[in-house]
């Protein structure tokens, strides 16, 4: 049997990184001083705004990104040996900047700078772009779920549907962007989000047979464990046959009901009347199964009390990738830019503001080159975007935590405009201004 276990964070990447750099050491090449801009070239089709997301993992993996007997051993078979010898000695020196965690971004948004020589930079790539898509596109669309669902509370189920060591980020990812709970319970061990969780139907059916003619057995066990706090999963067989035995197990107190399938919205309504006549006028429903964003706003009229999500959260349409690159637009000072049809960037190292009316909402993202003036914000309020993140290879002292990060998407997304919180198709609301 094969065991992947993973420590360090060099093997994370692609063999060319690798190749490029045995080349550039062999030509003298390598130690040009360089900067590397990420940047998505657009959003994905539907979106209006995303959300830089990974920042802090991302920095941890660069400081874990070194090679060991373990990792030479790999690569030795198709690098020369003085591109190993480098890379034994490889430690990350040089300089990070970045949008914080949490930030909105838009089409040509300099979400991250990395500054150094052609070869400390170059092997980063990867990496830097594995966790950054990775989530970024999960909190993009959690940012989106969360806005659909009114305030209405948010649990990450979505652990069975991706990889096993991708969970907890996801989990990651989608409390930033504002969720309140995870099933994960790796999620909760690593990054300290709330964990959520109470039963599946496996455990009504161990209990009350292929009729359900035991069903009350199986509440009983549960609320004996759990507390009568807990939430009751009711529709394993008839659901309004399960409401009735809930509330007769655990009485009109019961935390709350879940509801995993058929049309949520009518049987919402269905069992919010059901438990009112019953008495449990305090009881919860929580509802899931293949939610979206769309599905959650067609449900805001209903009598939801939170939603559990998962698929369209961590895989598939509903968390696309962020896009983002990792280019190269600066060696030794000289601003360099690729020109491919459909995939050109901008040369040179930048800085961008984010001009915002005095009431807060946004109106524009200015981006400019780093060494030219900073334009004028005229009536508007400006705020930079571009914060320190690495400095000599080590991460700046008083980063944000993800409990700020979470309070910065919250406080992004109020402030921007209606148009940007649109779930239907269309251009980014804030427009992304490239000055000379």
């Amino acid at each position: 049997m094969t065991r992947v276990e993973i420590d360090g964070t060099a093997l994370l990447t692609d063999q060319y990184e690798l190749t490029m750099l045995a080349a550039a050491l062999a030509d003298g090449s390598a130690h040009r001083r360089c900067t590397f801009e990420v940047f998505a070239r657009r959003l994905p089709t539907g979106r209006r705004y995303g959300i830089v997301a990974g920042t802090g993992r991302l920095l941890d993996a660069i400081e874990r990104f070194s090679f060991g007997a373990s990792e030479l051993a790999v690569v030795a078979p198709f690098l020369d040996n003085a591109t190993v010898d480098w890379l034994a000695d490889y430690r990350f020196t040089g300089e990070i900047d970045g949008y914080r965690e949490g930030e909105l971004y838009f089409p040509g948004s300099p979400v991250l700078a990395v500054r150094g020589n052609f070869a400390e930079c170059v092997v980063l790539e990867t990496l830097i772009l594995s966790v950054l898509n990775h989530d970024s596109a999960v909190a993009s669309a959690a940012a989106r779920m969360v806005g659909a669902a009114g305030g209405r509370r948010m649990i990450e189920m979505g652990s069975r549907r991706t990889h096993e060591l991708a969970a907890p980020s996801c989990s990651r990812a989608a409390y930033l962007a504002g969720f309140d709970a995870t099933s994960n319970l790796e999620a909760v061990r690593s990054f300290g989000v709330p964990g959520a969780g109470t039963s599946a139907h496996a455990f009504t059916l161990l209990h009350s047979g292929a009729d359900g003619a035991h069903e009350a057995e199986a509440f009983r066990s549960q609320v004996r464990a759990l507390g009568v706090g807990t939430t009751l999963l009711v529709d394993t067989f008839d659901i309004t046959r399960g409401v009735a035995t809930a509330i007769e197990v655990a009485g009109p107190e019961l935390g709350g009901v879940r509801i995993d399938s058929g049309d949520l919205g009518v049987l919402a309504r269905q069992v919010r009347d059901q438990l009112d006549a019953l008495g449990a006028t305090g009881t919860r429903i929580v509802v899931s199964g293949d939610l979206d964003e769309y599905a959650i706003a067609a449900l805001r009229a209903e009598p939801v009390d939170a939603y559990g999500v998962g698929t369209s959260l961590v895989t598939g349409s509903g968390a696309p990738t962020a896009g983002m690159v990792y280019k190269l637009v600066e060696v030794d000072g000289v601003p360099v830019a690729k020109r491919s049809s459909h995939k050109q960037s901008r040369g040179g190292a930048k800085k961008a503001m984010r001009l915002a009316r005095g009431t807060g909402t946004i109106v524009e993202e200015i981006v400019y080159p780093a060494a030219g003036p900073t334009p004028d914000p005229g009536e508007f309020e400006p705020r930079d975007l571009l914060v320190p993140l690495v400095r000599d290879g080590k991460a700046v002292e008083d980063l944000p935590t993800l409990a700020d990060s979470r309070d910065l998407v919250a406080r992004g997304l109020i402030s921007l405009p209606w148009e940007g919180l649109k779930l239907s198709a269309g251009e980014p609301a804030i427009p992304t201004t490239f000055a000379d």
